[in-house]
């Protein structure tokens, strides 16, 4: 299996909502979740995968095939955590609910349908946030944001970007180490002892990491920007678009 990194489209990033700081969409990211976290509800998740969805095709310009090939597969998993939390969940139990079917020992009741739904769209609205957030913003541009307007530490966040960055190399390390188990004729497949000597090159690529982020001053003090990240309007409107979904979204929760 060949791992790889997703690369960010040139049309989304410069696209308004690729343009837009990604401290910015990370925090209107956190703040749609936790807004979700306030009703069980579908129709809050339901307004936010929508708007989700919505703004990254058209502010981000995502294309449609790459949008859906991004959310399918996590939205077949949603499926299955609604359709187990139906199945097994505690209202099921409960004598005073209304009975919808029986599926051998198993009671389906409306209560546990309502709830395992409530989930399952909970799950696709995350998916939503999630993908689009991912598809429209460039790892880089995102530490940069986190360092200059989150204040996050340096030798935190740009290790953290070198430690995503590492992912597809230590995937190729990892099919270096199989070629040589078959090179000696042993079995190529999953082994304990190829997952120790890809543990021994994550650590030696560590070191390296860190001598090279010592003598490039990480830490040391004050340093200067080779790109400088600033607020600007497209912030605040989008930002204002965000704060409205939000509150449609928690109207929409709301009983009666």
């Amino acid at each position: 299996m060949i791992v790889r990194r997703l690369e960010v489209e040139e049309r989304a990033l410069a696209s308004p909502l690729g343009r837009t700081s990604p401290l910015l969409k990370l925090a209107i990211a956190l703040a749609w979740l936790v807004t979700l976290a306030f009703s069980y509800d579908v129709r809050p998740a339901a307004v936010i995968a929508a708007a989700a969805l919505l703004a990254g095709l058209s502010v981000g310009r995502l294309a449609p095939s790459r949008l859906a090939a991004g959310v399918a597969p996590l939205w077949a998993v949603a499926v299955g955590i609604g359709v187990t939390n139906m199945l097994f969940s505690a209202a099921n139990t409960d004598p005073s609910n209304a009975v919808l079917a029986m599926i051998g020992p198993l009671r389906l009741t409306a209560a546990g349908v309502a709830g395992g739904i409530g989930v399952a769209a909970r799950v696709v609205a995350v998916v939503a946030v999630g993908v689009v957030f991912g598809q429209t913003t460039d790892p880089t541009a995102l530490v940069d944001s986190l360092v200059q307007q989150g204040r996050a530490p340096e030798r935190f966040a740009y290790g953290a970007l070198a430690a995503y960055q590492a992912i597809p190399r230590l995937a190729g390390q990892l099919g270096t180490l199989r070629e040589a188990r078959r090179t000696r004729g042993l079995r190529a497949g999953w082994h304990p002892r190829m997952l120790v000597g890809l543990l021994v090159l994550a650590i030696r690529h560590g070191d390296r990491l860190a001598l090279a982020m010592d003598a490039r001053g990480f830490g040391s003090g004050p340093r200067s920007r080779y790109r400088e990240v600033r607020w600007s309007p497209l912030d605040a409107a989008v930002a204002a678009g965000a704060l409205a979904v939000a509150v449609v979204a928690l109207l929409a929760g709301r009983p009666g």
